[in-house]
């Protein structure tokens, strides 16, 4: 276990959790002692939910570790379900109550309690939440999946009825799953296609039992549902579609894969045409996007579906793609393959820092922590995928699959770039207080503006004005002449000018940056 100022994932209970909150009618009975009960604030401050999670905590004590903590894991389960009365409950342990082995499994098997009981096996020193959120999924499915169904065949003609899905893996903390929820729907709609169930999210134990009744799945998050979505394939031989419609193409391409397993026209609802993404990219300012170098880390599969929409959609160049999802490695090296970088797999955000450090891009593309990392390194960013913050929780509809979902990543990505009118304007007003260097671009969320310095006119004679020669060379060993030509370049670009330039001079051995230097440097970019 990592001791860490930031994690990208929780222990695998918080995973869980966020399976449990999601869901209705079932209750989460953790043995765990105080002090691990924090992960209620995670949707009560972060996800602003109106109510708190359905967890019932042991809350053993110290003192406590002396007696009997299995007796006390007994009451609270028997306490929970007498007042909340669930139609199932799952039982399982936190990372520190894991330490002291009091078995919640078999302790619940053996209390004969008057609900179906779903032990859950999570092991905290090897795993973490999306593969907690998986499994606790999975044991939900084939815990209380009716194994009997047989689906009623689907007819022809007149009598034929509609084909029915099932929509997996939403859960409670999920980046926009509910939003996307709206848009998937909205597709399924327009095809024809009947919900059968959606879960985790909304879905109660009683609606998991007739999950077979569908004639195939529909996989929108696989670090939650891929587990499960196998096992529905293998128990009831229901086809998934595992196409994540984010971005313009992904979405053409779920809806085709639907419609064939509907067996139906995909044609209106390829039709859409609320999408502005492919003429906006394509505008007037589209040579401000054409190779614009970003950074992508994230989940698997946000990750991976902005690196498509990045170098097929938009134009961008892929300078760098990683993922924290070790389960899901194998995706993102395949997709860094295709964009020609290095896949960065790893949840250590030092190690991420120093990757986009290194790559130097005009964009980042990641999770809470890409954004605090963006902002010391004055980088522009936009948040695609979990760990977030309470913001990337909005009020308004703003989904990231399907066609609309295309335009509000279109407009999240492209707003903090400093486009071609913006670019103009700052060069011609550059000496104007409120837009000059010092200030900072307020519209950034990689800058936080700073205060201009004013300086007071004082009468002084001309003779005691020093004045600064050329060959002066500051302590970063850039002559004053060439730290006045490199205030020239845009400074939403110099940084990365500074950086090729002083990297430059060290790999030709020059000691100093001259004017000289820096336009050699130049030349040797561009080349």
């Amino acid at each position: 276990m990592q001791l860490a100022v930031w994690t990208y994932e929780g222990p695998p209970h918080v995973g869980a959790m966020r399976v449990a909150t999601a869901m209705e009618k079932l209750h989460y009975v953790l043995h765990a002692p105080q002090g691990d009960t924090y992960a209620d604030l995670l949707f009560t401050m972060i996800e602003r939910r109106g109510k708190r999670p359905p967890v019932t905590y042991t809350t053993f004590e110290a003192r406590d570790l002396g007696k009997d903590t299995a007796q006390i894991f007994q009451d609270a389960a028997r306490e929970a379900v007498a007042r909340f009365k669930p139609q199932a409950i799952i039982v399982g342990a936190s990372c520190t109550a894991e330490l002291i082995q009091d078995d919640p499994a078999g302790l619940s098997e053996a209390m004969g309690l008057p609900c179906p009981v779903i032990p859950l096996e999570l092991p905290s020193y090897q795993r973490k939440e999306n593969w907690g959120a998986a499994e606790t999924f999975y044991q939900i499915v084939r815990n209380l999946a009716d194994k009997s169904v047989v689906r009623e065949p689907r007819g022809q003609g007149e009598n034929a009825r509609p084909a029915r899905a099932n929509i997996l893996g939403p859960t409670a903390l999920g980046f926009r799953h509910r939003d996307d929820l709206v848009e998937i729907r909205k597709i399924l709609d327009t095809l024809g296609v009947e919900v059968n169930l959606v879960a985790p999210l909304g879905a109660t134990p009683e609606d998991i039992t007739r999950i077979g009744h569908a004639d195939f799945n529909i996989v929108l998050y696989p670090e939650i549902a891929d587990e499960a979505a196998r096992w529905l394939e293998k128990t009831f031989d229901q086809p998934a579609v595992r196409t994540i419609p984010i971005g313009v193409g992904a979405t053409r391409s779920f809806i085709a894969d639907v419609a064939e397993l509907a067996g139906a026209d995909p044609t209106p609802a390829l039709g859409d045409t609320s999408s502005r993404m492919p003429w906006w990219s394509r505008s007037v300012d589209s040579t401000y996007l054409t190779s614009k170098r970003v950074f992508i880390f994230g989940d698997a599969t946000h990750a991976v579906a902005a690196a498509r929409i990045a170098r097929e959609e938009l134009g961008f160049e892929v300078c760098g793609l990683g993922c924290y999802s070790r389960e899901f490695a194998r995706e993102v090296r395949a997709e860094a393959a295709r964009c020609g970088v290095e896949p960065l797999i790893t949840d250590d955000h030092l190690a991420v820092e120093d990757a986009i450090a290194a790559a130097a891009p005009e964009l980042v593309l990641g999770t809470q922590m890409e954004r605090h990392i963006a902002k010391r390194l004055g980088i522009p960013c936009a948040v695609i995928s979990a760990p977030v913050h309470v913001q990337d929780f909005p009020a308004r509809h703003s989904p990231q699959m399907g066609f609309e979902g295309a335009n509000v990543i279109f407009d999240t990505w492209v707003h903090p770039l400093v486009m071609g009118l913006e670019e103009h304007l700052l060069t011609m007003f550059r000496e104007d207080f409120e837009f000059s260097d010092e200030a900072g671009a307020s519209h950034h969320a990689a800058h936080s503006p700073r205060k201009a310095s004013v300086q007071t006119d004082v009468e002084a004679p001309v003779a005691d004005i020093a004045v600064a020669t050329v060959t002066d060379i500051s302590a970063t060993g850039w002559t004053a002449e060439a730290e006045r030509e490199l205030k020239k370049i845009p400074f939403f670009v110099r940084g990365k000018a500074r950086r090729n330039t002083e990297a430059f001079a060290a790999a030709d051995g020059r000691t100093a940056i001259d004017l000289e230097t820096l336009y050699d440097a130049k030349a040797h970019y561009a080349r």
